[in-house]
């Protein structure tokens, strides 16, 4: 695991430690998995909101803040999580297993049988993720990878040599571009009746004043294609890549009573073999949180065992911090803004191990990954693979 070895010494040595000097200013790290469940817990002291400076380590560019609810605080926070909650609610899963999640591993799955390597990043895990996107949006399905596409955007670091834009100006254009068909979309939902997929329900949403127009819907719906597509995308990758390290135990944990089978027991394929390092192997971000209230006040927050001035920023390294049992693990937050669409995800990855287990696919890494450059999203931008007949 890139920069494991780092963080270890970070857990033995310095838990919350302070980097006096970086390319973003100083901030603290914070890496055990007890400490960054509290900073997770006390959205009070530590903030997400955009105006404090958002969830990413680097500032976001003045005039170019997306307001919506991963980088707010409540009360705004809570209206607008309520409104695209229902989607991913327990019965609509349901639905949705028995319709196109399901028949999109098996279609992939059949179409990937090949003796030539092919890139697994683009054939299995962002097409089944932009399949699953357009569904959620009921976007044109055949401008399904405009979604997957707008994503890597939005994150790209424009200081990578292979990034897909190259500058803040690049970004902004096509960010601009995603909120203009996201608008229009709005504006078509809203001239509707209500229907059941997330642009339909913040065009008809009740008492969110910050879904009332398609701008500020626009940037939700970029957070969801966002958090949609980047977790979900590199778990398909980054369990494969586990799964095949340790077939075994994998094989050994899905074949548990039907473990694969349970609802919640298929984010990762080592998940139910006792590891507990699985859930956030070769995935997750590190995300920051401002201490604010103090430094309104102008005094310490004493939080962690080390002494905070209100305005300090800290990362915590969810994707670096083992939890103590599999299912305890930080892959989708904690608090109020774990991952609204956690079981989602979760429905997703447990369909695609079950078809790889299940088909016995005889799948081998063809070379080595090519890692994304980020110090936010681990993420994997292709990995090539060989299935045998």
């Amino acid at each position: 695991m890139p920069g494991a070895p780092h963080f270890a010494r970070l857990r033995r040595e310095d838990p919350v430690h302070r980097h006096a000097e970086s390319p973003y200013g100083p901030y603290w790290s914070v890496t055990r998995y007890a400490d960054i469940m509290k900073v997770e817990l006390d959205h009070g002291t530590y903030s997400s909101a955009s105006e404090l400076g958002g969830i990413q380590i680097a500032d976001q560019p003045k005039g170019q803040e997306l307001p919506n609810f991963i980088r707010m605080d409540p009360p705004r926070h809570t209206a607008q999580r309520k409104t695209v909650a229902p989607i991913v609610a327990p019965a609509n899963l349901a639905n949705m297993e028995a319709t196109d999640p399901r028949s999109a591993p098996r279609r992939c799955s059949t179409a990937c049988r090949a003796t030539r390597p092919f890139d697994w990043v683009d054939r299995v895990s962002t097409e089944l993720t932009a399949m699953m996107l357009a569904t959620l949006f009921d976007f044109p399905w055949d401008d399904r990878r405009k979604l997957t596409h707008w994503s890597d955007v939005a994150i790209a670091n424009i200081e990578a040599a292979d990034a897909v834009v190259q500058s803040e100006a690049e970004r902004m254009a096509e960010l601009t571009q995603m909120a203009e068909t996201m608008a229009a979309l709005w504006k078509e939902r809203a001239a509707q009746p209500p229907k059941f997929d997330l642009i339909s329900m913040m065009a008809h949403g009740r008492g969110d004043a910050d879904h009332a127009d398609a701008a500020s819907s626009s940037a939700t719906s970029a957070l969801l294609i966002v958090g949609g597509n980047d977790t979900t995308r590199n778990s398909m990758t980054g369990g494969l890549m586990a799964l095949l390290r340790e077939p075994g135990r994998a094989r050994q944990g899905a074949g548990r009573s039907g473990a694969a089978r349970q609802p919640g027991v298929g984010d990762h394929p080592l998940a139910d073999a006792g590891d507990p390092h699985a859930p956030h192997r070769d995935r997750g971000h590190r995300a920051r949180r401002q201490a604010h209230q103090a430094g309104r006040q102008g005094r310490d927050v004493v939080r962690l065992g080390q002494p905070r001035r209100g305005g300090d920023r800290r990362r915590p390294s969810a994707s670096s911090s083992a939890a103590p049992r599999a299912r305890q693990h930080l892959s989708f937050g904690a608090g109020i803004h774990r991952c609204v669409g956690d079981r989602l995800a979760e429905m997703q990855l447990k369909i695609l191990w079950e078809e790889i287990l299940k088909r016995d696919l005889a799948i081998e890494v063809a070379g080595p990954p090519v890692r994304l450059y980020s110090n936010f999203i681990r993420g994997i931008r292709s990995l090539p693979v060989v299935i045998h007949s």
